[in-house]
């Protein structure tokens, strides 16, 4: 049987482990706060919501709970890789949104989408420069093949980088919309891939902010499942985000060029998500395959 001071020292580490889970839930809700204008890469209010009901599930959790929820990731670490390779053949599906398309516009192909064809490599012609694309089929394939599926309806083509983001921890280049506003798409979704389908199904980790490294193209999404259509960013500086936007390839040197002389002009601050038009405009002409 424990003695007293044995016990007054179980019930000391006790209290000590719940203070320490508290302020790790404090510090989680501070970053998914500053996380906000980042989650608001296409349509701020749904960006908004996503934190507020994240922040309000972390409110409810009790101590009990959260000593229980356990990760196979590193909290606030990019995943190095798929944990398992997929097979030689996915299917994918692309869902109807109700919205009408920005551009008239084909569903990409849903089946046998082949992931042993490792990288594609992608040429974005600009009105400020090339900007040279590897595309990572396999790690992303249903990405992937909507995007080059787009780019080979000409979806792209004479379309506005409507947004530039010059805040510190988060320095992106989005495009993909060829109304410019930001809220436009190709009149469907579908889910994320690399690096959130790394992630089990409410595990913290996810909603922690990792590092987009430099030279990291994704998608852009509303914070919603299964919102990705054809808005995509750029990230010209490594930037903080949660692990909730597909990572689809990586940008050449003479690109990430391009974009820093966009971003050294500024934006015009328009945005209330955070940044804005930028002030030295940039057009996509064409995308195409090498």
């Amino acid at each position: 049987m424990p003695s007293n001071e044995q016990r007054r020292e179980a019930a000391k580490r006790k209290l000590e482990r719940q203070l320490e889970r508290r302020a790790a839930r404090a510090r989680k809700r501070k970053q998914l706060t500053i996380a906000a204008s980042a989650l608001g890469v296409v349509v701020l209010v749904g960006a908004i919501a996503v934190v507020v009901t994240l922040t309000r599930e972390n409110d409810s959790t009790n101590d009990a709970s959260a000593a229980e929820t356990t990760s196979d990731h590193t909290p606030g670490v990019m995943p190095i890789g798929r944990a398992e390779p997929l097979p030689q053949f996915v299917s994918c599906t692309y869902t109807p949104d109700g919205q009408e398309p920005a551009k008239p516009v084909e569903p990409p192909r849903t089946d046998d989408i082949d992931t042993t064809v490792s990288t594609v490599s992608v040429s974005m012609e600009t009105t400020q420069g090339n900007i040279g694309l590897t595309l990572d089929n396999a790690e992303s394939p249903c990405t992937v093949n909507n995007f080059l599926s787009l780019a080979s309806q000409g979806y792209f083509d004479n379309t506005p980088c409507h947004r530039l983001v010059t805040s510190e921890g988060l320095k992106v280049l989005q495009c993909g919309d060829p109304t410019g506003t930001g809220t436009g798409g190709p009149g469907y979704g579908f889910a994320n891939e690399f690096p959130t389908d790394q992630y089990s199904v409410g595990d913290p980790s996810a909603q922690i902010p990792v590092t987009y490294p430099r030279g990291t193209i994704a998608m852009a999404n509303s914070g919603q499942p299964d919102s990705n259509g054809s808005q995509f960013f750029l990230v010209y500086e490594d930037s903080q985000l949660p692990p909730q936007y597909t990572v689809f390839g990586t940008i050449d040197e003479t690109g990430l060029e391009t974009i820093e002389k966009v971003a050294a002009a500024g934006d015009d601050g328009s945005m209330a998500a955070g940044g804005g038009a930028p002030n030295l405009p940039i057009d996509i002409t064409s995308v195409r395959m090498d």
